[in-house]
């Protein structure tokens, strides 16, 4: 072999072994930092450095755990009468301003897909979009409205087309039953699958009965 073949290849596999752990750092840092921007503020009110001899990072730290802290009273909260009486109304006052409401909504309803098993969402289904023979994920949240129906002459079906990484954007299209393909996953899979891009995808869905069929 020549030196510079060897030379060479040397240099490609020290590339591939050490490009993983730069960009891991790299999104790491970025990560770090967006994070810096509501941990500082806590920092700053609460005086943390104070108990911590001036040592920034301890008093970072510190902040973290009071964040996840106030974060998990809220979630005991929440799930109390009183709390889901107070939340319930901070909800229905988001709800009545038109733009935040309509992300307020989507991002709630994402979030609660990935941790509840109960969510707006019916099942997870494949549609054949956004040409024939390539496959996207779809959550079907309903049957279409009737005047829908009337114009297409038979039953439809909501489905949100959820873009990936990020779900709280997408497409709603109203199918026929025939047009959509029902597989074995649950909807908080299928939106673990699409926040991930499908990373970790190791389970084959199996077909399921058709939409009609299990209406009747």
């Amino acid at each position: 072999m020549k030196l510079s073949t060897a030379v060479k290849s040397s240099f490609f596999a020290g590339l591939i072994l050490i490009t993983p752990l730069v960009v891991t750092l790299y999104v790491l840092r970025i990560l770090v930092n967006w994070s810096l921007q509501f941990v500082n503020p806590v920092v700053r009110e609460t005086r943390l450095t104070q108990y911590t001899a001036n040592i920034e990072v301890v008093a970072q730290v510190l902040a973290v755990v009071v964040i996840l802290g106030s974060i998990t009273v809220l979630g005991y909260l929440a799930k109390q009468r009183v709390g889901r009486e107070m939340f319930g109304n901070l909800g229905r006052i988001v709800n009545v301003i038109p733009l935040v409401s309509t992300i307020y909504v989507g991002v709630r309803q994402v979030a609660n897909s990935l941790v509840d098993r109960d969510t707006a969402y019916e099942s997870v289904v494949l549609v054949e979009y956004p040409r024939k023979d390539v496959y996207s994920i779809g959550l079907v949240t309903g049957e279409s409205p009737t005047v829908a129906e009337d114009v297409a002459g038979e039953r439809l079906y909501n489905v949100f087309l959820p873009h990936s990484p990020n779900p709280t954007a997408g497409r709603l299209v109203l199918l026929p039953d025939d047009q959509i393909h029902e597989v074995d996953m649950s909807v908080r899979r299928g939106m673990r699958l699409i926040v991930t891009s499908g990373i970790g995808a190791d389970e084959k869905p199996t077909t399921l009965p058709r939409l009609d069929e299990s209406a009747d």
